[in-house]
């Protein structure tokens, strides 16, 4: 039996591992972290990061052929294949400060395979890299003089939270990326063969190293800029009470262009696009290509841009102050189906309207505990509370920031029968049934179509 490992028991690590255990019976699969607590979690039913299906995967794997550990050492020394998955947020000091990829963890992660390896191992490269970080990692593995030959591949993940299982179950493609050598080559064949246990084999797709590395920032570059496209028009929708829904209906019935990614919102969130594109950013300014630099980084502004369009047009819709009026928040993780919270709109949306001395009620299925991190400099002034009909209770208004089903099924008639009048909601996600909610007696401001109001 071949043993996998999986460094990083993250969003991207444990799901993938999950899955790989799950349909590889005859693979045994391992992930290790420092983190002693989230080790701990993933062998509970108290999971350290909500998806659904996930629960009943690793249920049916723990301790079969899916093993949790903080034996890093340990499980380097007898993996085959080691899956680096470890955290590459964006750098906050130095040179890049605010774009570039910071990869001390990933460099600790590559001295450790070389510290505690004594036999030939499969490197695969899971987190998002930078272009040519496989070089690097090379250099790292192959400064040794034990005549321990690694083989480093790039494996991008494609995963987009809240259907994690599912992209991982049927996903649009698997890319592996390695050297055309004959070591390279056999080491891509590995991978491809734990791929095709249930994946057909036209989806995995092979490629160089740095192409593969690129298309991970590439593939979010290009649906972020899709969301910043739709957000932009937006706004002049709102200034000239076209309705965007009706604009991206239009335009997503074009082949060329397509229906996806084309839903405007307060913006986008999460781990990936923002810390990828502004990646993107650093590398093209780092090769003179300072242009194209621009043109990216404008997807990143333009994101922020809608953020602050629609606190600003909150402050002026009721009566050009928020002081002390209680605002119901309804979602704070960055989508539907996750507990994450990593650069949700949320977060700046929360954080203008509390530098305004607005009061906030903040509700969400699952990310609250993040939630209270994330706002844990404004603690007087904010409260939180699972239950969305007790979070808008006695607010002047609520504001949808999370596309929860949910909250499309509350009664909207016994929330408004709760709130200071004029209510007002502020539909961040146009997943609401305006004309209802305007009928019951709210005054209703979406994003990107005409107002519906009794004042």
């Amino acid at each position: 039996m071949k043993n996998i490992l999986c460094i990083g028991a993250g969003y991207v690590g444990g799901p993938t591992m999950a899955v790989i255990a799950k349909m590889c019976p005859d693979y045994e699969v391992n992930i290790v972290d420092i983190n002693e607590d989230r080790i701990q979690r993933w062998q509970s039913d108290d999971l350290p990061i909500y998806e659904p299906g996930l629960k009943s995967i690793v249920r049916e794997t723990l301790n079969k052929n899916l093993f949790f550990s903080t034996d890093i050492a340990g499980n380097i020394k007898k993996a085959d294949i080691i899956f680096v998955s470890v955290n590459t947020p964006t750098k906050t000091f130095g040179i890049g400060a605010g774009k570039a990829a910071d990869l001390q963890y990933w460099e600790k992660t590559a001295r450790q395979i070389l510290e505690y390896s004594d036999s030939d191992k499969i490197v695969v490269e899971k987190s998002t890299l930078p272009v040519r970080t496989a070089q690097a990692m090379e250099r790292i593995l192959n400064s040794g003089d034990e005549g321990i030959h690694f083989e480093v591949l790039s494996n991008p993940e494609f995963l987009a939270e809240g259907t994690a299982i599912k992209d991982l179950l049927n996903p649009d493609r698997v890319l592996i990326g390695g050297h055309g050598t004959e070591t390279g080559r056999k080491a891509v064949a590995e991978l491809v063969k734990i791929y095709t246990h249930w994946v057909d084999s036209e989806r995995v797709l092979t490629a160089n190293l740095w192409s593969s590395e690129l298309s991970k920032l590439v593939a979010n570059a290009f649906l972020a800029q899709r969301i910043s496209s739709i957000n932009s028009v937006s706004a002049i929708c709102d200034a000239t009470e076209a309705d965007v829904s009706e604009v991206s209906r239009a335009i997503g019935m074009d082949s060329r262009i397509g229906k996806k990614f084309l839903q405007a919102s307060v913006g986008f969130g999460g781990s990936c696009f923002k810390k990828d594109i502004l990646n993107l950013v650093y590398l093209c300014d780092h090769y003179g290509l300072h242009d194209v630099a621009n043109y990216w980084e404008q997807v990143v502004l333009m994101n922020q841009y809608q953020k602050t369009r629609f606190v600003a047009r909150m402050i002026a819709t009721m009566f050009n102050t928020v002081v002390d009026k209680r605002i119901a928040i309804l979602g704070f993780a960055f989508k539907a189906d996750t507990g994450d919270t990593r650069e949700s709109p949320a977060i700046d949306i929360c954080h203008q309207l509390l530098d305004e001395h607005a009061c906030l009620t903040v509700s969400d299925p699952q990310a609250l505990d993040n939630a209270k991190r994330d706002l844990a400099d404004y603690q007087d002034l904010v409260t939180f509370e699972v239950d969305p009909y007790l979070a808008t209770e006695n607010s002047h208004a609520l504001a949808i920031l999370t596309e929860w089903e949910e909250y499309i099924n509350l009664d909207y008639n016994r929330i408004y029968a709760s709130m200071v009048k004029p209510a007002f909601i502020f539909d961040g996600r146009n997943i609401l049934d305006h004309d209802q909610l305007f009928t019951i007696g709210f005054n209703v401001y979406p994003i990107g179509k005409p107002p519906l109001t009794h004042i």
